[in-house]
């Protein structure tokens, strides 16, 4: 079953982790894919997105696109009229930043932080909603938040503050764009093995993630074509009345705790 025929997809972040995922399994349902990323090749090394799925047959460009650049966004769009015109858009681009108590949190990381996390999801649902509205024939934004952007933890109050940004961000852009059939949705990852999670803040395979396992009701991390799969049931017409939601894919963690 493919839910996506037909339809054309930007998603940013694409070249490597959950975004290279999300555009894997939209271009197995059918979609065309606008990989938006600041660098080509991915972080896990292999093919890059693009050309991965022009290998399943499907259609896809890649775009070099800095998000907390709002002419990037547009660009990122526009590309998408190659192929006819956006109709889903997903805000996945992010970066863990600084993990440092408040007193001693470095100012100008934490700015940098939110002009990636949180700028560049308004970027991208701006460039992203003014072309639905043109087009007339409605659509569907994803963004990308965090377990972070629903609970509190110390020494990432940065990285939660852009998180929990998103999510409130989502709500209140759901009820603008809901009169113009425009569906805006969040989803929230727990621990899901990334370069993020392997590298950048490293969980996956340290003493500390086997004990954070040890509490998770499925007793596992996250794979990112288990993000992916939520993804594309809320770019597809199966969530064609769902709107101003949260989705939280953590193996469990934040309703049990």
């Amino acid at each position: 079953m493919t839910l996506l025929d037909g339809k054309t997809a930007v998603v940013t972040g694409a070249s490597s982790g959950n975004g290279r995922a999300i555009a894997e399994q939209f271009a197995e349902h059918g979609a065309s894919v606008v990989v938006a990323d600041i660098r080509e090749d991915p972080r896990e090394g292999g093919t890059p997105t693009h050309e991965l799925v022009e290998e399943y047959g499907g259609e896809a460009t890649f775009v070099e696109c800095d998000v907390s650049d709002y002419d990037d966004c547009v660009a990122a769009v526009e590309a998408a009229d190659e192929f006819g015109g956006v109709d889903v858009m997903v805000n996945n681009a992010g970066i863990v930043g600084p993990q440092a108590p408040l007193i001693e949190l470095d100012l100008d990381e934490y700015r940098n932080l939110l002009r990636v996390n949180l700028d560049g999801v308004v970027n991208g649902s701006k460039a992203a909603a003014i072309r639905m509205v043109e087009r007339g024939e409605g659509g569907s934004i994803v963004n990308m938040s965090s377990v972070a952007g629903i609970v509190g933890y110390g020494g990432i109050t940065p990285y939660a503050a852009s998180k929990g940004g998103v999510r409130l961000f989502t709500y209140s852009l759901a009820a603008e764009l809901g009169p113009d059939d425009i569906r805006v949705n969040v989803v929230h990852p727990g621990v899901i093995e990334t370069a993020m999670t392997t590298e950048d803040s490293p969980m996956v395979g340290t003493e500390e993630g086997e004990q954070l396992k040890g509490t998770i009701p499925l007793r596992r991390f996250g794979q990112p074509e288990e993000v992916a799969g939520i993804t594309t049931f809320l770019a597809s017409d199966l969530a064609s009345y769902v709107t101003a939601e949260s989705i939280v894919v953590d193996g469990g963690v934040v309703n049990t705790a």
